[in-house]
């Protein structure tokens, strides 16, 4: 089975200006997603979802062997779904097909965890789909003040307290006919992959920008990562 991953992009960014381009250590961020797919041991095509004429040029220029798809003029815009645009992306790709897919904004994911994630689904089992997770163990709190997962007046340790776990937007795995389902990436019966918080640093504010170049300079320094 064909296993393609997805890269969408927009163009416009609210809050990080030109995010997909902005430089990265030396490298506009997209590319970092992009060649971390690309050294991935069991995906067979990255393809670029994208809005922009900026995006696609850029592709054309650094990944000539990529196919890009542009989005429809129906899915501009920053209230469009992902699950739309991922619908529409899929009706031009191989129907069959096992679909991999994450965002320019997780440069620090590696393709070992990747491979791991595709091992997982490729795994026996009853489920239908793959994304990942971040284990949170700590005292959280609902906005009016009730306690989520602990009672404040035990007071455990915090690693007595049950987990909880955050859908961090690195990884998905689905196909089309999972998709069809409910219409999401995410099937009726998905599989968790566990993820460090560290490799999971996701990009929404300018901090998160600083924050995930810093570390990846140091993967960079430390040989975990070519520059």
């Amino acid at each position: 089975m064909t296993t393609i991953a997805i890269v969408p992009m927009k163009g416009h960014s609210a809050r990080v200006p030109r995010k997909n381009l902005k430089p990265m250590c030396g490298r506009p961020l997209y590319h970092w997603i992009t060649r971390t797919l690309m050294a991935v041991n069991g995906i067979d095509r990255v393809v670029i979802e994208t809005d922009a004429d900026e995006i696609a040029a850029d592709v054309a220029t650094h990944f000539p062997d990529l196919q890009v798809l542009r989005r429809p003029e129906r899915l501009h815009g920053d209230e469009v779904p992902m699950n739309a645009i991922l619908d529409n992306a899929m009706a031009q790709l191989e129907p069959g097909a096992t679909f991999v897919q994450s965002h320019s904004t997780n440069p620090l994911l590696k393709p070992a965890t990747v491979e791991k994630g595709l091992a997982d689904y490729r795994a026996p089992g009853d489920h239908d789909s793959l994304f990942a997770v971040t284990r949170w163990q700590t005292r959280f709190f609902w906005s009016d003040g009730r306690p989520v997962n602990h009672n404040p007046d035990e007071l455990l340790p915090t690693q007595d307290l049950p987990p909880l776990l955050e859908e961090n937007s690195n990884l998905y795995v689905f196909t089309k006919k999972s998709f069809d389902k409910r219409h999401h990436r995410i099937g009726t019966a998905p599989k968790m992959l566990m993820m460090d918080y560290i490799e999971a640093v996701d990009i929404d504010e300018i901090q998160h920008f600083d924050l995930a170049e810093a570390l990846l300079e140091k993967a960079i320094q430390r040989g975990e990562v070519a520059a």
